[in-house]
């Protein structure tokens, strides 16, 4: 599948990211014997990239995607809505799948008031809830309160949480997700989370983040889900 992310054959900005990249993050990475010709070197990274930013000066809504098996998919969300409510701006979320306990953060988010509006339809896990067909009209509920805020351009961010769950279990077409997704207004953002992200997804998406699994507490120690960690 042909990427829709090709990299820009701008040559000024192929030569000011090459730019950047010799000079280097800074710190003690090199040694540089005089702090001034150190500071000298900043002060150039600093100026190419300003260029850089100068150049790259577009705006769009993003479709923003976080998988993968580590922990901290809907955390990472959640703190987008919390930057973007900071802001000033309106959020909503919607929570596919999950449902089994009320999470922290939605108590805590009620502070927003109206700014923030918190939707969790879902009845826990599939081994939880045991009715797959009850499940999928759960998630189509889900869906269609998505839909509702994808349309109304007065939300600058709508979170689609374990939405990818849904998609991989085959309560709601990949096509109908991506349909909706891309009638949304142009400066909406959209956040897809949940392991397992489709290819079709990820390629249609413009960050996409991939948690990955190096320990985990339940698994390797027997530690049970906790308040203020899984939710």
């Amino acid at each position: 599948m042909e990427s829709k992310h090709p990299q820009t054959n701008d040559p000024d900005v192929k030569s000011l990211d090459e730019s950047q990249t010799e000079i280097g993050m800074g710190g003690y990475l090199e040694d540089y014997k005089d702090e001034k010709i150190y500071k000298k070197r900043m002060q150039q990274r600093k100026e190419i990239q300003q260029k850089r930013i100068d150049i790259r000066n577009k705006e769009k809504g993003l479709i923003i995607v976080f998988t993968g098996n580590g922990k901290g998919k809907t955390t990472c969300a959640l703190g987008l809505a919390l930057r973007t409510l900071g802001h000033g701006h309106k959020v909503a979320i919607i929570q596919f799948i999950k449902g089994g306990w009320t999470p922290g953060e939605a108590n805590a988010f009620k502070v927003f008031g109206d700014d923030l509006k918190w939707h969790s339809y879902g009845e826990g896990f599939t081994w939880e809830t045991q009715n797959r067909h009850r499940d999928k009209e759960i998630v189509m509920k889900s869906w269609e309160k998505s839909l509702f805020y994808l349309q109304n351009k007065a939300y600058k961010l709508v979170i689609l949480d374990e939405i990818n769950i849904a998609i991989k279990l085959g309560y709601i077409s990949i096509e109908e997700v991506v349909k909706g997704i891309k009638n949304r207004p142009f400066l909406t953002h959209v956040v897809l989370t949940g392991r397992s992200a489709s290819d079709i997804i990820i390629e249609s998406a413009d960050l996409v983040t991939e948690m990955k699994l190096l320990h985990h507490p339940f698994k390797e120690q027997g530690i049970k889900a906790q308040e203020g960690i899984e939710y």
